[in-house]
């Protein structure tokens, strides 16, 4: 992962709204959301959260399929991966750490 694609991610990460779009994509897991249900579920209205999905799609963050007439948004998690990977790279200045441990810093979705 590059710098510029670290700080993209992150950029996209730091606004409130599309932050709780990418924690309940997340937590939907591999069978993702409707635009609906997330709209529902989050209270956004849908023309703000397709703004939002955009954002973190160009980011790396989302991926979305279609299924029939419905768009399919899910949490990119080997983006995520990488992501805390690359910022947890060299902690605790190469010492062992208990603060990241593989099992903390990759999610097996």
């Amino acid at each position: 992962m590059t710098e510029s694609e670290v700080v993209q991610s992150l950029a996209a990460l730091a606004q409130p709204v599309r932050l709780q779009v990418f924690r309940a994509l997340v937590i939907a897991g591999p069978r993702g959301m409707t635009p609906s249900t997330m709209a529902e579920g989050l209270g956004i209205p849908a023309s703000s959260l397709s703004f939002h999905l955009k954002e973190l799609s160009h980011a790396g963050l989302v991926t979305q399929e279609r299924a029939s007439r419905n768009l399919i948004y899910r949490a990119a998690i080997p983006h995520m991966n990488q992501l805390l990977a690359y910022l947890t790279t060299n902690c605790c200045d190469g010492a062992a750490c208990e603060l990241v441990t593989p099992a903390a810093a990759h999610c097996a979705c």
